[in-house]
């Protein structure tokens, strides 16, 4: 189940929680951020290569790079026994921005997005089937939790591909990580 919480930056009582996709839909459009569902043209095989499953989502994938001028996706795909998944983890849960369009879809799994945006921070809990496009230059953070499983389809239109800018805050500190939201979501 895809969800939106959204807390006050300095607080973590009082948040509205959405989970109807129409609704998290329009809270994020207000804030610029794009939030979709998408569905594979064709069956993937259980051991899907890239090719595959870019092959899969292309009709989405072609309508998203004519729409924003993307010139490369790829896929990439963590789980429990990629060897750099604490130091990536690590990485990524520091605040940060980026000059282009953060574009994620989740062929499979699923990943914590923080958005931090004027006095809010938008908790975005992305499952298999959503997209979301964090606009350049908005801060944010991100968690696949301690054990990942995730398989994401990036789109990019620096050829550099995901390139930070650390705040140096320590704001993510402050917030449930995706793996106390699992575990709040499963008591």
């Amino acid at each position: 189940m895809s969800l939106l919480t959204i807390y006050s930056d300095n607080s973590l009582s009082n948040a509205s929680v959405f989970t109807s996709f129409d609704d998290i839909e329009h809270q994020l459009k207000a804030i610029g951020v794009q939030f979709e569902r998408w569905s594979a043209q064709k069956v993937l095989p259980e051991k899907a290569s890239n090719d595959d499953v870019l092959d899969a989502y292309s009709d989405s994938i072609d309508r998203l790079k004519q729409q924003f001028g993307f010139q490369t996706a790829d896929v990439i795909t963590l789980d429990t026994s990629h060897p750099d998944k604490t130091a990536m983890r690590e990485k990524f849960l520091n605040e940060h921005t980026h000059s282009e369009f953060e574009v994620r879809f989740f062929v499979d799994g699923r990943g914590l997005f923080y958005l931090h945006v004027n006095d809010n921070v938008y908790g975005v809990l992305c499952e298999k089937g959503d997209l979301i496009s964090v606009p350049a230059d908005v801060t944010h953070w991100f968690d696949m939790g301690e054990h990942p499983h995730l398989a994401c389809i990036r789109l990019f239109t620096n050829p550099e591909g995901w390139v930070a800018n650390f705040t140096d805050s320590d704001i993510a500190s402050h917030f449930p990580t995706l793996d106390a939201i699992q575990g709040e979501l499963s008591a």
